[in-house]
């Protein structure tokens, strides 16, 4: 009998614990090569499924637009992989919408059309499976009947996962561009009780033992692969029941690998102290940040939502964060500044909720403390959370005070607090050109949610370079590059494009 054909698809996932968007690679397509070894399995992305049914494999030439849909394809003959294919793994699921400077995900409307004509046994995996979303403020998408023969839950203990991590993590060599590799030390959530999110539902809490987690970075690092977050995990501080031993036994065997990029993910602020802070400090590569799910400001909505801190603890882990984190390292950022998520639409939102939250959020940049970044996003309700019982009542009720109270964030605290951050004239290294647009050229430095900064001229893709900083956008920074680089000619038909 001829042996099934494997091949996974990964439409990239982006869930509250764990990022697997390019320049992400997660840790569900390496799991799935592992269980599956020693069968054939190839990899390719969705990237490749869009260049072949809707480019005819053929990529668009002097694009004065980067076309960030067929951005990262994995330069194989996918018609013939796809031929060959007799089981195709769609690996999907996006739960925390965001914004992707070079890709977009897959959504679930988009993948049936793509592959429903194929003629292989289609199973369904990934976050996907309890739905997603990539527009934040909609309904989740429904799994739709009759497309997938089965369904996978990629929920592997992590005695499984030892096994998977190693034999899968040959899937790298499918990937041309670089990625930064998203590694496993937790799962679950030791609040566990905010009234959106689906971590709780989908783990319970445990951590991976510390000699899994190195062995598996060993691997990959041998394999060419150089940047790595520790993500994956609903609080990094909280590792192993918050014991700051056993964290140090995880960072510091990581650290002596010399990796270009060590970081971490989310923190619940009630976590931070001095120690774990100065843990990070020492033994992670700077311009790392934790993100803090704050979700709101106003203790009201806090309460109605069982969220993870109030604003006083949020604020406290902010100030320790700055004393002990704000020095700067080689790559020209600072170490380890806090980041600032809110979602709009929780319940029990009301008018005060947004001058609330502005109010703290100014109180922080008034005390001259920094932030990295403030993620304003629209709820995404999924099926199992509290949310899901009621509904988007508060979102619809609010929606038409959104768009002002974005503006005012970004125009009265996002941009001063980026020229704190990221003065003028700060040089910053290791920075790699990434798309373009008109005559501009988009570049950020690999980690956790780099600075996007924008470049006069077309410059090569791909090329690292070292930028100074010489002017501050809402969300992002100008810059221009400390050595001369040569620049691409633009196509005719987009000279009349400006920056």
């Amino acid at each position: 009998m001829k042996k099934p054909v494997y091949t996974i698809l990964d439409c990239y996932t982006d869930e509250p614990a764990g990022l697997g968007v390019p320049p992400y690679l997660g840790t569900y397509p390496r799991y799935i090569a592992g269980k599956l070894h020693p069968e054939k399995v190839n990899y390719i992305t969705i990237d490749d499924l869009r260049l072949v049914k809707n480019y005819h494999n053929r990529k668009p030439q002097n694009e004065i637009v980067t076309n960030i849909k067929i951005y990262n394809t994995t330069n194989q003959n996918i018609p013939e992989i796809l031929n060959s294919t007799t089981h195709l793994v769609v690996l999907i699921g996006v739960q925390t919408p965001g914004k992707y400077l070079s890709a977009v995900p897959g959504t679930m409307k988009e993948v049936v059309a793509l592959i429903e004509e194929l003629p292989c046994k289609k199973i369904l995996t990934g976050p996907g499976i309890f739905g997603t979303q990539l527009i934040g403020g909609r309904k989740a998408e429904a799994v739709p009947s009759g497309v997938f023969d089965e369904t996978w839950n990629a929920q592997y203990n992590f005695k499984e996962i030892k096994d998977y991590a190693s034999k899968g993590a040959y899937i790298v060599k499918s990937i041309p561009q670089k990625r930064i590799i998203e590694i496993e030390t937790g799962r679950g959530c030791t609040f566990g009780k905010c009234s959106f999110c689906t971590e709780p539902i989908k783990n319970k809490v445990e951590f991976r033992d510390q000699e899994d987690v190195i062995e598996e970075v060993k691997l990959l690092h041998s394999l060419g692969c150089e940047f790595f977050r520790l993500g994956k995990a609903t609080c990094t501080l909280s590792y192993k029941n918050g014991d700051v031993k056993e964290l140090e036994k995880l960072l510091k065997p990581l650290s002596e690998l010399k990796l270009k990029v060590l970081h971490i993910d989310n923190v619940n602020p009630v976590y931070v102290n001095e120690e774990r802070v100065k843990l990070i400090t020492k033994y992670c590569t700077d311009g790392n940040i934790a993100a803090f799910g704050v979700e709101s400001f106003d203790k009201n909505v806090v309460k109605e939502n069982t969220l993870n801190c109030t604003p006083e603890n949020a604020y406290r882990a902010i100030k320790i964060l700055n004393e002990f984190g704000s020095q700067r390292g080689p790559d020209g950022m600072p170490y380890f500044l806090p980041g600032i998520n809110i979602i709009l639409g929780l319940k029990g939102e009301t008018k005060e909720t947004l001058e609330e939250n502005y109010k703290w959020l100014k109180k922080i940049y008034d005390d001259g403390l920094m932030l990295r970044r403030i993620n304003i996003r629209q709820v995404t309700i999924f099926e199992g959370t509290v949310m899901n019982e009621v509904g988007y009542k508060y979102f619809k009720k609010n929606k038409k005070l959104y768009f002002s109270f974005r503006k005012k964030i970004r125009e009265e605290i996002d941009t001063p607090m980026l020229q704190r951050v990221i003065p003028l004239g700060a040089i910053l290294n290791n920075v790699y050109t990434e798309t373009h647009q008109g005559n501009v050229t988009f570049a950020r430095q690999y980690g956790t949610y780099p600075i996007i900064i924008g470049i006069k001229g077309r410059l090569p893709l791909g090329e690292k370079i070292s930028v100074k900083v010489t002017g501050h956008m809402l969300r992002s920074i100008t810059g221009e590059p400390v050595t001369p680089i040569r620049t691409i000619p633009m196509h005719p038909i987009g000279k009349n494009n400006r920056f």
